[in-house]
């Protein structure tokens, strides 16, 4: 039996000679190298990139690893959440558990703290509150020249006729706030 090829062959032509051109150039390759160092060099690049692989990246992967786990709990102090001491725990908890808990705590930390809110009627953690207070006492630093001031626009009421109980009742509130000025202006 005799082989032919071409056209009224099963076979293409156009394979045969892709085939026949695909072993002529893994006959005709050249050699290969499989560094570009040599020798003594070779040996000095094997030796510091072995020191790279076993000291190094363990180091900068446990640096990635906590870095990635603190997030949940960057986030809960950034967005004032009211829980964001238990989500420190849970993210605590998950570096401990080799990260599965960490899922956890990053939904946690971008809930919305609805039921806190029915619980304790705020949404927002207690030291949110004590930096609007530090804020607000900023922006008014001289806070005895404002009780001063308020006290005089208070006496000049009473002087031309205004209610006088009510004007009373914030004459004593403003008594009664006088003693903690000096305690407030020893603290900052």
């Amino acid at each position: 039996m005799q082989m032919r090829y071409g056209a009224d062959t099963n076979q293409p032509a156009h394979l045969i000679w892709r085939a026949m051109l695909c072993v002529s150039a893994c006959l005709a390759a050249l050699p290969a190298h499989a560094s570009i160092f040599k020798g003594e060099v070779l040996d000095k690049v094997a030796s510091v990139l072995a020191l790279v692989v076993i000291v190094v990246v363990p180091i900068v992967l446990i640096v990635l690893f906590w870095m990635v786990h603190v997030l949940p709990e960057k986030i809960a102090h950034k967005r004032h959440h009211p829980q964001r001491d238990a989500i420190h725990m849970l993210c605590l908890l998950s570096l401990f558990f080799g990260g599965l808990l960490w899922p956890l705590a990053w939904l946690w930390a971008y809930s919305k703290p609805v039921l806190h809110k029915l619980a304790y009627g705020t949404d927002k953690h207690d030291d949110y509150y004590a930096e609007q207070a530090a804020a607000a006492a900023d922006r008014s630093p001289d806070l005895r020249a404002e009780v001063a001031d308020l006290r005089g626009s208070v006496e000049s009421m009473l002087e031309k006729g205004g209610t006088a109980d009510e004007l009373a009742a914030i004459r004593d509130r403003l008594a009664a706030l006088e003693p903690r000025l000096p305690a407030q202006a020893e603290t900052r």
